[in-house]
C-alpha cells in the first residue's frame, strides 16, 4: 500500500477496502471507523460488532454506552473528541460457537495494520487509548491487562493509556483491585484530552 498524504483519502481507500473479504475470511465489510484531521486523541479498539456493522458507526452497542459512561461524554462529545479505529475494520462475523463475535486471526489482523500506520503517521496524536488486550498487546507489547490498566506508556509522541475491554462478558472488573486499575486509567485519560485542549 503506497502511503497516503491526508486523512480523507485514506478514509475514502479504507472505505472501499476488500482485503480480507478477498482472501477468503468471512467477514461483513464495509468497514467501520470514524473520524477526522487534525484529532489528538486516538481510540483503539479490536474489531466492530453486529450492531457498529449495520450502523457503520464504531462503539454503537452496548459496549460502546459502557465506554462513553466511564469517559464521562455523551455520544456526540466522544467523536468529538477521538478518532476511532480499531485492529480489524470490518465485522469479523458470529463466533463459530455462536456465542458471540468470531475473533478475527492474526492474517487478518496483519491485513488491517497498515490502516492503522498510515493514520497514526497522518494525524501525530497526542493521545492514543487502547481498549481491550488485543489492542493494547498490537500496539504496546503488553500481555496481561493487569499489568497494563492504571499505567501510561510513551507511543512515540503520544501517551497511551490502556482501558480493559467494557464488554458484559469480561469478568475482569469484578476484582476491586481492577476497578480502581480502571479509575485510575480514567484519570489519565481525561487529564491527557485536558492537556491537549480537548476536553
Amino acid at each position: 500500500m503506497s502511503r497516503t498524504r491526508s486523512i480523507a483519502s485514506l478514509q475514502r481507500r479504507n472505505a472501499r477496502c476488500r482485503r480480507c473479504l478477498e482472501a477468503g475470511f468471512p467477514i461483513v465489510p464495509p468497514p467501520v471507523f470514524a473520524g477526522r484531521a487534525g484529532q489528538r486523541a486516538y481510540l483503539y479498539g479490536l474489531a466492530p460488532g453486529r450492531v457498529e456493522a449495520e450502523t457503520g458507526l464504531p462503539w454503537q452497542g452496548r459496549a460502546g454506552r459502557t465506554l462513553r459512561r466511564w469517559l464521562q461524554l455523551d455520544e456526540n462529545e466522544f467523536f468529538e473528541r477521538f478518532y476511532c479505529a480499531s485492529v480489524t475494520r470490518c465485522f469479523p462475523g458470529p463466533s463459530p460457537s455462536g456465542r458471540g463475535d468470531r475473533r478475527a486471526t492474526p492474517a487478518e489482523e496483519a491485513l488491517c495494520a497498515p490502516w492503522r500506520e498510515d493514520e497514526l503517521r497522518l494525524l501525530r496524536p497526542g493521545l492514543v487509548v487502547t481498549v481491550g488486550l488485543a489492542a493494547t498487546h498490537q500496539l504496546l507489547g503488553v500481555r496481561r491487562l493487569t499489568d497494563a490498566i492504571g499505567k501510561s506508556y510513551a507511543l512515540d509522541d503520544a501517551i497511551a493509556v490502556p482501558l480493559p475491554h467494557p464488554s458484559g462478558a469480561s469478568g475482569w472488573l469484578n476484582d476491586e483491585t481492577n476497578r480502581k486499575r480502571l479509575g485510575k486509567a480514567l484519570t489519565h485519560v481525561r487529564r491527557e484530552l485536558e492537556r491537549l485542549g480537548v476536553e
